[in-house]
């Protein structure tokens, strides 16, 4: 069976003999599973009662960390080239803002900067991008 996240996940409930009915169930995303109810861990087949309040439980949290979580989306794009003023640019691998924070535009920033920024929005969230459900790393 491929790993994935929904493995991960059930490998962490200490569940993981459900995952391939998990999947064959078309529950092959957590976006998916935050709609498990009854009826579907019946045709699942998880019909242990400890189970099923194992794996609502997990649902809500789901839930919950998805309503509580900012997003935060980037791209990651070369700095635009500067404009032929006949001037130097500002400074290597630095793109000047696009607009203005906080005015709800985009913003560029080097490259060093967003990295800094990415890692401490991990850390604050508690976030280790090596241990699952993040990581499929075999240990």
């Amino acid at each position: 069976m491929c790993t994935n996240i929904v493995y991960e996940w059930l490998k962490t409930l200490q569940l993981p003999q459900y995952a391939e009915s998990f999947v064959d169930n078309g529950y092959d995303d957590l976006e998916v599973c935050k709609q498990i109810g009854d009826p579907d861990l019946d045709a699942i087949g998880v019909a242990v009662p400890q189970h099923r309040r194992r794996i609502h439980e997990a649902v809500r949290r789901l839930k919950e960390a998805a309503e509580t979580a900012a997003g935060l989306y980037f791209t990651l794009e070369p700095p635009p080239a500067p404009p032929d003023t006949g001037r130097p640019p500002s400074g290597p691998g630095l793109a000047a803002p696009r607009h203005r924070p906080g005015r709800g535009g985009l913003v560029a920033y080097p490259r060093l900067k967003l990295k800094i920024m990415i890692r401490d929005k991990l850390v604050r969230d508690g976030i280790n991008l090596s241990k699952p459900p993040y990581s499929n790393k075999e240990t």
